[in-house]
């Protein structure tokens, strides 16, 4: 939508923060206005005048973005030049894309983009200095540039924005569809990285989560070679300086369970651990907000109230403006991304100088046979957190239905991972061994039953459970060695009843319990078969057996 004959509500602001590294370094020149990193009140009043979304009761911005309401997993190249064909572990979500194809493309963007109205937002990724990338993100839409102003780490001074100049840029056109005849892509979507150039597009989804998990995905490159170990995890620190991650998938409530009120948030989804300690990627938090709850996620559901949250495919009433978060209509993966601030006892700085102390590798274990923790050895570690066994949650990628999809996704963010899973694993042990870190498997599934027999695992013994492991209190109790996968899982726990410890007891026939069991060995089994060629014996060891081969040594 072009406004080429009247102002809109921030046009004579637009330039304020403008930086001396124009949009003519990007290729991008005959455009029409471009507002340049505005800050929160501006960009709602642009999204309201465009149309984009409404301001709901208590604040936020209500956005809907149609049929792009998760990520397009599928979607996703990376371009195969020199820097790197031989340093991506090419594949289903590393698929190699050619370089000419990419030219053509983006040339085609350029043209798409003369005489239109932009949003551009420069900023950094990596709390840490020493490790801090700056970067730009440059939108079609008023309430994506917010979404990037939420996401990512601000400019601290005028002068830090006029002197800004990008090791990386993110161009998101949702209005430009790819062609799959002309450009060589799967569908009209396209979201496609180029290191070579250092510039990222992102085509037809208006998917706010495709411009941060992009920015991850390129940390998930770089950074391993500066020593440093990027990780899809939330992190929190306690009153002694104890660090803990939380790695998980969507849905196995990584989010959630690291907003703890009693431990300061570091971050929500995506870290390094270096040398120095742990730091966050970004500046803000992207929750999932399906039926959240006031009771039992006080501080995430706070910002679902305030100015400043934008709320993706949230439900609302067209009159009073007031959320309906159980509504699942337009997805179960409704989104709210805001600032990490607007969570109380945040890590300001958003780094702590010291390491973690527990690692926390979620899964949500739609069998229901998994117990809800257990402790692993650093071999039994690198094995599931190559593994990344969960389950997919409706929602959450495009195309899942109801029905929870078992799902192996390496080093439980396998979409953003480029190199071999290993590389990633083998850094995470040695620095587990350096720093003494523990490592537990917590399962966030179901009890009783698979997913449309049994029961989700309350949170208030997930919580009660991972408060004993993180501080200290499963140290001195008794454990069993599991029969088919070996790690250790506690007799039990201060707050929560045995029985809850051990799975089998709430399955109403065993034998039906220990075939789904047995069932499960057999899938990771299978899916590591893909990893084995890049891993050492004692990690292939590491994995489960089969229940015929326990009852036979046994």
């Amino acid at each position: 939508m072009k406004y080429l004959e009247f102002d809109t509500p921030a046009t004579a602001q637009a330039g304020d923060l403008k930086g001396r590294f124009d949009l003519s370094n990007h290729g991008l020149i005959h455009l029409d206005r471009v507002f340049w990193n505005l800050p929160e009140a501006a960009l709602y009043e642009e999204a309201t005048f465009r149309k984009e979304g409404t301001i709901a009761h208590g604040g936020p911005l209500v956005v809907n973005t149609g049929k792009w309401s998760a990520r397009a997993a599928q979607d996703k190249y990376i371009v195969r030049e020199h820097s790197t064909e031989d340093r991506i572990w090419w594949g289903e979500y590393n698929r190699p894309y050619q370089p000419e194809l990419f030219d053509a493309l983006f040339a085609r963007v350029q043209a798409f983009l003369q005489d239109e109205e932009l949003f551009v937002q420069d900023c950094y990724v990596g709390a840490d200095p020493e490790y801090r990338m700056p970067i730009r993100i440059i939108t079609e839409h008023a309430w994506q540039s917010l979404f990037a102003r939420n996401m990512f780490i601000l400019p601290a001074t005028q002068d830090e924005y006029q002197s800004h100049v990008p090791e990386f840029t993110i161009v998101a056109v949702p209005g430009f569809r790819t062609d799959p005849r002309v450009d060589g892509t799967r569908t009209d979507t396209a979201i496609i990285l180029n290191f070579a150039q250092r510039l990222g597009l992102i085509c037809n989804s208006s998917y706010g989560g495709e411009i941060k998990k992009s920015m991850f995905t390129v940390l998930n490159f770089l950074l391993p070679f500066r020593e440093a170990l990027p990780m899809h995890c939330s992190a929190n620190v306690g009153s002694d300086g104890d660090v803990a991650l939380f790695f998980g998938l969507s849905g196995t409530g990584k989010t959630t369970l690291s907003a703890d009120p009693r431990r300061r948030l570091i971050g929500d989804d995506e870290h390094g651990w270096s040398s120095n300690g742990g730091f966050n990627f970004e500046g803000g938090c992207y929750a999932k907000v399906i039926r959240l709850s006031a009771e039992h996620e006080p501080q995430i559901y706070a910002t679902t109230r305030r100015f400043g949250t934008i709320l993706e495919n949230v439900v609302q009433d067209r009159t009073s403006r007031k959320l309906d978060l159980d509504d699942d209509r337009f997805t179960e993966n409704t989104r709210a991304a805001y600032p990490l601030e607007f969570i109380p006892n945040v890590v300001p700085e958003g780094m702590v100088q010291s390491h973690p102390a527990n690692i926390i590798l979620l899964t949500c274990d739609a069998q229901g046979v998994l117990p809800p923790i257990a402790r692993l050895d650093p071999d039994r570690a690198v094995y599931h957190f190559i593994s990344g066994y969960t389950s997919k949650i409706a929602g959450t990628e495009i195309g899942l239905g109801i029905e929870p999809e078992i799902a192996f996704s390496a080093c439980f963010g396998a979409p953003f991972m480029v190199h071999h899973p290993f590389q990633y694993a083998e850094m995470l042990k040695q620095k587990m061994l350096r720093h003494d870190s523990r490592c537990w498997l917590v399962n966030t599934g179901w009890v009783g039953g698979g997913w449309n027999v049994g029961k989700r695992i309350s949170i208030r013994h997930t919580r009660a459970l991972l408060d004993a492991a993180l501080e200290g209190r499963l140290d001195g109790v008794d454990y069993r060695r599991d029969q088919l996968f070996g790690f250790e899982v506690p007799l039990s726990c201060p707050d929560v009843p045995s029985e809850v410890l051990d799975p089998s007891t709430s399955w109403g026939n065993k034998d039906d319990y220990w075939r789904r069991y047995d069932a499960l060995a057999a899938r990771y089994i299978e899916n590591f078969k893909l990893f084995e060629s890049g891993c050492p014996q004692e990690v292939r060891a590491a994995g489960p057996k089969r229940l015929k081969s326990v009852e036979a040594s046994g």
